[in-house]
């Protein structure tokens, strides 16, 4: 890795969705993956996980629009930084680079453009990867009391446009240094050059960034209430690896995942929220088990959207 770059990877920037232009990292050869990060990070993330991938499989790093040096919109409707927008990026960017098909991986953020691409595309998403996430209708389900304090910067971010993006921005730099050691418990999972490209990247994105949480409080919970009444599931192997947080919140997030996708696996790690970083090997290893599974026949009751 060298700055803000992947080692080995090309890099491009390419059209998704209503022409917002994506900074996506490609390398390897072979089947495709697509690897979609988390908050408050890029595609960088995925830096030892997607190197050791390439030796077998095409692997396509996007930073997803609102992050890092990809496209950031103004947020001129509630449709802007929906799932769905962000998920159609993803879907365009791979068949311009001639992928129809293929397995997505995706971590915090990035795994809920995945879930809303593979509800909406199962046609196109061969395999899909969670990393310490629950689907959105879920994650605001479990948050309730005094526990909910876990997930403050949500309710705050949830707030209409104005307000949440000038107090974040008035204190961008401690309010993204915050996670980034509060969810590393460690204290050793980032190298200085990649925690400063973090906290950068971050803070000249708060309004989008605040834009994709706002989205995940209105239009992406109407999405997911809308295919639960569908009974609408995940028709491809699913994989999920996550941390026990479930146990301090009070749920199971296998059984929860299960409403989604009854055949997912479920596997927890011992390790913080960044554990593409923390342990790089086991997440490789969780993506090779997922990618050589055989996509079972199940009905999903969706078509593209």
């Amino acid at each position: 890795m060298t700055g803000t770059t992947i080692d080995g990877f090309d890099y491009r920037r390419l059209p998704g969705e209503g022409g917002v232009h994506l900074n996506v990292a490609i390398g390897g050869a072979g089947d495709p993956i697509v690897l979609l990060h988390g908050f408050p990070q890029t595609h960088l993330m995925w830096r030892h996980v997607a190197r050791e991938l390439a030796g077998r499989y095409t692997v396509i790093v996007p930073d997803l629009r609102g992050y890092g040096a990809s496209g950031k919109p103004e947020e001129t409707s509630p449709d802007t930084y929906s799932k769905r927008t962000m998920a159609r990026d993803i879907v365009t960017i791979a068949r311009d680079l001639g992928y129809e098909r293929f397995s997505l991986i995706g971590h915090d953020r990035g795994a809920l453009v995945g879930v809303r691409a593979a509800l909406d595309h199962p046609d196109t998403v061969t395999h899909l990867g969670i990393l310490d996430v629950l689907p959105t209708m879920d994650t605001w389900d479990v948050l309730h009391g005094v526990d909910a304090a876990v997930a403050w910067h949500m309710y705050l971010m949830a707030q209409p446009k104005g307000l949440p993006e000038r107090m974040i921005g008035a204190v961008a730099e401690d309010f993204f240094s915050s996670f980034l050691d509060a969810w590393d418990p460690s204290g050793t999972t980032f190298p200085p050059d990649v925690r400063r490209h973090y906290i950068d990247s971050s803070t000249h994105a708060v309004p989008s960034i605040v834009a994709d949480y706002r989205a995940t409080a209105g239009i992406d919970l109407e999405m997911d209430r809308a295919d639960r009444e569908a009974n609408t599931r995940l028709a491809m192997p699913v994989g999920v690896i996550s941390q026990d947080w479930g146990a301090r919140l009070g749920f199971d997030a296998s059984a929860l995942w299960r409403k989604w996708a009854p055949d997912a696996s479920y596997q927890p790690i011992d390790a913080g929220h960044f554990m593409a970083e923390e342990k790089p090997g086991d997440i490789t290893a969780f993506i090779r088990e997922l990618v050589h599974r055989t996509p079972a026949r199940i009905d999903s009751g969706t078509s593209a959207r």
